[in-house]
């Protein structure tokens, strides 16, 4: 039985409004009809099955398509082939014009594992991607790894490895943004928590505003190589404990759904790229707790320093622009992001993300694709916690 009463007078969060949206008969929460009428994308809405979970994630063997891939990029860019390419800035982010993502072969994907693992983030305008519908995205993304299913945000119907983010045309959102805070952006790698976060990730922006929705990237590459040198090999050798605990406790609060229980991972704080063998940051303010092997007061300190050295670093930084029919391809992995909420009209903004998951973080290449960490000294700091 569906205890209707009960999910009625929960508090969910901007995504579900209880006063104004709907449950269908299974118990399943969707979008209010006027609002999914008004939708260009309806068959994106996103909607919250209480009933669906799922079992805890597996380890698995990743190769990243960047390894099969034509170091000349032949496939994705072939001679014979009108496009244009346009950096966003001199070592991260790339735009591209006159490649239609849709059309890709197999090779041509792996190409673009390597190019994105190279640029970072990679921006495609002009694409039919998203209009080809939930199942097609689903089935395109599936060549560059298992696809993540998120553990309490809205999918789909039936498509449960899209990530949907919608903010309805509503004159209050922009006021409920900044309710309880000054400022919403929020530095990030998607699901760091997970055993193997993910790797390379589409987004697009199905409705937006005509100006503003942007989202701001981080280069966590070059924010290592800023480093001193004893600075870089302090850092070696650390590691940093991943928690999806405080997410499952918001949802719980705002009465979301919780598909999987939650989970805590150790991950190294400089980590190795299994394609570009390059060495990166890799710290997340939302999930990362603490540096097992310091004191909680030398991890925080050190934290701060890490996040405050990528956030306000602008020459590490790129601004995405959502134009119509953009697809923006990123490496969850050496970047960390943020959305920009600075709209104010009552615009809808209507954004789907597929995110593969890729290997298990190693700070040596030795260790890629072993099924359990290799932690040496770290378990015993972590029976300190």
């Amino acid at each position: 039985m569906v205890d209707f009463e009960r999910i009625k007078n929960q508090d969910f969060d901007i995504h579900f409004q209880k006063d104004t949206d709907e449950i269908q008969e299974d118990g399943t929460l969707i979008i209010n009809r006027q609002n999914a009428a008004n939708s260009k994308y309806p068959e994106f809405l996103p909607t919250w099955n209480p009933a669906e979970k799922y079992p805890p994630l597996k380890f698995f063997k990743h190769e990243d398509p960047g390894l099969r891939a034509d170091p000349e990029l032949r496939n994705l860019f072939p001679l014979d082939k009108e496009f244009r390419t346009k950096n966003i800035t001199p070592k991260m982010g790339t735009e591209v014009f006159g490649i239609q993502l849709s059309q890709l072969s197999d090779a041509a994907k792996d190409d673009l594992a390597l190019y994105v693992a190279k640029r970072k983030v990679v921006v495609f305008r002009d694409q039919d991607w998203a209009s080809k519908g939930p199942k097609f995205i689903t089935d395109f993304a599936k060549h560059y790894g298992r696809l993540h299913i998120h553990p309490t945000s809205g999918a789909p119907k039936g498509h449960p490895e899209l990530h949907i983010t919608y903010r309805r045309a509503d004159p209050n959102e922009f006021e409920k943004a900044f309710q309880h805070k000054n400022s919403n952006i929020d530095w990030h790698s998607d699901v760091s928590y997970e055993l193997q976060p993910s790797g390379t990730t589409f987004f697009a922006v199905l409705e937006g505003p005509e100006a503003g929705g942007d989202t701001i990237f981080a280069n966590t590459v070059e924010a290592y190589n800023r480093l001193s040198p004893d600075f870089q090999k302090r850092l070696e050798g650390l590691h940093a404990l991943h928690s999806s605990l405080n997410q499952a406790q918001n949802s719980a609060g705002h009465g979301g759904v919780q598909r999987r229980d939650p989970v805590e991972h150790v991950h190294p704080l400089v980590r190795v790229h299994p394609v570009t063998k390059e060495k990166f940051l890799f710290v997340n303010k939302p999930f990362t707790r603490r540096i097992v092997e310091l004191k909680q007061e030398e991890s925080d300190f050190l934290l701060d320093f890490l996040y405050h050295h990528i956030e306000l670093a602008h020459d590490l930084q790129l601004r995405g622009r959502w134009e119509p029919n953009t697809v923006t391809v990123w490496d969850n992995r050496c970047t960390v992001h943020s959305p920009v909420i600075d709209w104010d009209a009552p615009v809808s903004r209507h954004a789907v993300r597929v995110t593969p998951q890729a290997e298990r973080p190693v700070a040596d290449l030795a260790d890629l694709n072993k099924p359990e960490p290799s932690l040496g000294d770290v378990e015993e700091s972590l029976d300190k916690i």
